[in-house]
C-alpha cells in the first residue's frame, strides 16, 4: 500500500516566508509528495525532497520560474490507479467540472483527479473519479481551517483523507 501526501496552494513566500514546520511533520512517513500548484516559489521542494520524491504542476499564482519548470497538468500511474493532477482555475463552483475537462481526452482512464485552487479541501467520487482537493495549509481564504491530504493506493484501490494543519499563532515555531 501507499500513502502520498498531497498538499496544494502553499502560497509561499507571500503567506509565509518558510513552509512550516508542522507541515513537513504530517509528511514524514509518506512514499511521495503530490503538489498541485500555487507554489509561488520554489525555495522549498528541496525540504519537501528530504521526505519523498515530490511531483507537482503548476498553478495561477505561481512566478515564471515556476510556470517554467512546472506543467499545468500531468498524469501519473501509481499501482494501478491513473491519476491526473492539475491546479484548477475558476470560481471555486464548478470547479469539479473544470478539472475533469482539462484531462477529457485521457478521462476515460483516470482514476483520481488531484486540484487545488479553492483551498477548501474535498474527497468525492463522482462517475467513477475520485476527486481529491487537499486544501491549503497556509491560508484560509474561502475556507476555515488549513488542511492537506493523504491519498492511499493499494493495487486498483484508492481513498483519502484530509489532515487538519493546526498553524500555532500564524505558523511561527
Amino acid at each position: 500500500m501507499l500513502k502520498i501526501g498531497v498538499i496544494s496552494d502553499t502560497h509561499l513566500p507571500s503567506r509565509f516566508p518558510y513552509l512550516p514546520k508542522i507541515i513537513l511533520e504530517k509528511l514524514v512517513g509518506v512514499d511521495l509528495i503530490l503538489h498541485a500548484g500555487d507554489w509561488e516559489e520554489l525555495f522549498f521542494f528541496p525540504e519537501l525532497k528530504k521526505i519523498a520524491d515530490v511531483i507537482g504542476v503548476h498553478g495561477n499564482m505561481d512566478s515564471w520560474e515556476v510556470k517554467k519548470v512546472l506543467p499545468s497538468k500531468r498524469i501519473i500511474t501509481l499501482e494501478r490507479v491513473k491519476i491526473g493532477i492539475t491546479h484548477g482555475s475558476g470560481a471555486p463552483w464548478g470547479i469539479k467540472d473544470r478539472v475533469k475537462k482539462v484531462f477529457e481526452e485521457d478521462l476515460e482512464n483516470i482514476n483520481v483527479i488531484i486540484f487545488g485552487h479553492t483551498h477548501h479541501a474535498l474527497m468525492e467520487w463522482d462517475d467513477k473519479i475520485f476527486f481529491f482537493n487537499p486544501g491549503s495549509p497556509t491560508d484560509r481564504f474561502f475556507t476555515d481551517k488549513n488542511t492537506i491530504g493523504y491519498l492511499y493506493i493499494d493495487g486498483d484501490k484508492v481513498w483519502g483523507e484530509i489532515i487538519p494543519i493546526n498553524l500555532n499563532l500564524g505558523g511561527i515555531e
